[in-house]
């Protein structure tokens, strides 16, 4: 059976406005370490990816950051996780990040964090990979994304053999669960391995 041992989040080099936000991020850190999944990021000290990897490192778990050069500054790298991998450019660190994952999630976050999550979803339809992918919608924050992927759905850009398979969920509790069942059903064949979410 197939399980989930490393989860690349994709998430905000700030914490957002929203309290949860954080919250959603410290406890998602928790659960994961709590269930032996590492978890594989941008390499920040900063916002929410600096909760989740904090958070992962605080209750015994291991953190693989991905920084490029020359956003160690910027995104002030954590020097506290297990291990920090410097890489040249955002080209390379995307693909590490992909490499070294099992599965993705996506919790809220700026143009950088949508930019992977829809590169990702968009290697997914054209059947370059099959892990999961999951958006971590706290309150919502992922619907107008939703909403937009169901007007291309109806405007005839998402077409039906061309569907989009990603996951959804509003608590991090449910975030493991999730994954691991995706990840159960692909690797027993299934063709219909993740929740097709429409808004």
């Amino acid at each position: 059976m197939k399980t989930i041992s490393t989860i690349c989040v994709y998430c905000g080099s700030s914490t957002g406005r929203d309290p949860n936000f954080t919250k959603a991020a410290q406890d998602l850190g928790r659960l994961m370490a709590e269930n032996e999944i590492g978890l594989v990021y941008g390499g920040g000290r900063l916002g929410l990816m600096g909760e989740i990897a904090g958070s992962v490192v605080k209750h015994g778990g291991h953190v693989t950051g991905i920084i490029p050069d020359f956003l160690r500054d910027r995104e002030q790298t954590f020097e506290g996780v297990q291990e920090i991998v410097v890489v040249p450019d955002m080209h390379t660190r995307k693909r590490m990040m992909f490499e070294k994952a099992d599965a993705f999630v996506a919790m809220p976050g700026g143009i950088g964090t949508l930019e992977e999550l829809v590169e990702q979803m968009t290697w997914a339809q054209l059947g370059r990979h099959t892990k999961p992918i999951l958006m971590l919608s706290i309150n919502g924050f992922w619907r107008p994304l939703l909403s937009l992927c169901a007007y291309m759905r109806e405007q005839g850009f998402i077409r039906p053999n061309l569907e989009l398979n990603y996951m959804v969920a509003e608590q991090s509790e449910d975030v493991i669960p999730m994954l691991q069942k995706a990840a159960e059903k692909t690797e027993n064949g299934s063709k219909d391995a993740w929740i097709k979410e429409k808004f």
